[in-house]
């Protein structure tokens, strides 16, 4: 029996990945990358000391992210995925590495960092997502997906303020790196393997511009595009002008951050609006969120500065629709793209994440020219309609 090999027992015992493997391992990255999402800010405000340089250095940071998402099929292509998602843990860490130099050149290194690490993060595992789940599963994967999330985008913004408040750079950004170590073992206990049909043939092209041509002659992936905008452009409304909508009308800083947490807060109804999607079909959920949403924004837009608490409980309420959106709107991404060229079209679909970054400020810094704050959310509320219409209109019944 000399020659008989035992294997250790639990690598075969390990279970095959599901919906709770991929959400856990979004908990941890959530964690991750929402520990310094408000301490980001505060910190090129310290360096800077001018909110104009600060919106133009974040201006600069998305357009580069970009580029890097673009590029990231190409990463994928060269490189098996399982090292692209390792790479995208350790680029969190190295950027909080460049972080607590608390200089210009460590900001920019740093935010360059966390956003590579996020693409790299974001594409890959909705790669290993699309491999491992049925497509008949994908709404109640992402709903989980989301709520468990729930806890990090909750707590995780106010522990990093807590830490660095209190404890100074080092323990916020520290918190990171532990974030991002244990994320990467998780990833690698479970061991995801990837599925070879993904690569795409020698003939199909890998550079951008030919992916997105090649994006862009599909209807189902505009369509997918366009839904995951909206409601990105919600969120990034809902972060950065309900908290100025606070500030502004005098509720003070403190009810800004807490529209904010009770926003996450809410993630935990990703379950429901999951299953209300199984039950009653995504393109029935999904244009309801989005026309109800859109009610909601117009709503909070006529009583603007009038009554501001009323305005910041509106705010929500369109949170709470945007979260059925979240629940399922990657879905009709997933269940459209081809095998054989998903690491191309994921990198093109989340776009969505940097376009709904630069243009939203830009739209509202025209409209603010003439009307009041309240004009910002009837903006949004506009948005979201035509979204909710091209959603009924183009989205399969049977989806």
């Amino acid at each position: 029996m000399s020659t008989h090999v035992r294997h250790p027992i639990w690598l075969p015992a390990l279970r095959p990945a599901d919906a709770r493997t991929f959400a856990s391992l979004y908990a941890v990255e959530s964690f991750a990358r929402a520990t310094i999402s408000s301490v980001i800010p505060i910190q090129a405000y310290e360096i800077l000391h001018n909110e104009r340089i600060v919106s133009i250095l974040y201006t600069i940071v998305s357009l580069m992210g970009l580029s890097v998402t673009l590029f990231m099929p190409m990463l994928i292509r060269r490189f098996a995925r399982r090292w692209v998602y390792t790479a995208g843990c350790l680029m969190l860490a190295i950027g909080s590495a460049f972080f607590v130099t608390h200089t210009l050149p460590g900001q920019i290194g740093g935010m360059l960092c966390r956003v590579m690490g996020a693409s790299a993060l974001s594409i890959t595992l909705n790669l290993y997502i699309m491999d491992h789940i049925r497509k008949t599963d994908f709404m109640q994967a992402e709903s989980l997906r989301m709520a468990w999330s729930m806890f990090a985008w909750t707590g995780g913004p106010t522990l990093g303020i807590f830490l660095y408040t209190h404890f100074g750079i080092y323990a916020a950004h520290g918190a990171v790196v532990v974030f991002a170590l244990a994320l990467l073992c998780l990833f690698w206990f479970y061991r995801l393997t990837d599925n070879q049909s993904i690569r795409p043939g020698r003939s199909r092209p890998a550079n951008p511009l030919a992916n997105i041509g090649r994006f862009v002659a599909q209807p189902r992936l505009r369509l997918a595009w366009l839904i995951a905008f909206g409601r990105s452009c919600f969120w990034t409304t809902f972060f950065v002008y309900g908290p100025l909508f606070m500030v502004i009308t005098g509720q003070g800083e403190l009810a800004g951050g807490l529209l904010v947490s009770a926003g996450n807060a809410l993630l935990f109804v990703a379950i429901f609006w999951g299953r209300a999607g199984q039950r009653f079909g995504g393109r029935r959920v999904m244009t309801f969120a989005y026309f109800a949403m859109s009610a909601v924004l117009f709503a909070a837009g006529g009583v603007g500065e009038a009554a501001p608490l009323l305005t910041g409980a509106l705010l929500l309420y369109g949170a709470l629709f945007t979260i059925a959106l979240d629940a399922l709107g990657s879905t009709a991404f997933m269940r459209s793209v081809r095998s054989y060229e998903r690491a191309q079209m994921a990198a093109v679909y989340r776009t969505y994440l940097d376009f709904s970054e630069l243009t939203p400020p830009l739209v509202y810094s025209v409209v603010l020219s003439f009307f009041g704050l309240g004009s910002v959310f009837v903006t949004l509320g506009i948005l979201a309609a035509f979204c909710g219409f091209v959603t009924w209109r183009y989205l399969p019944k049977a989806f």
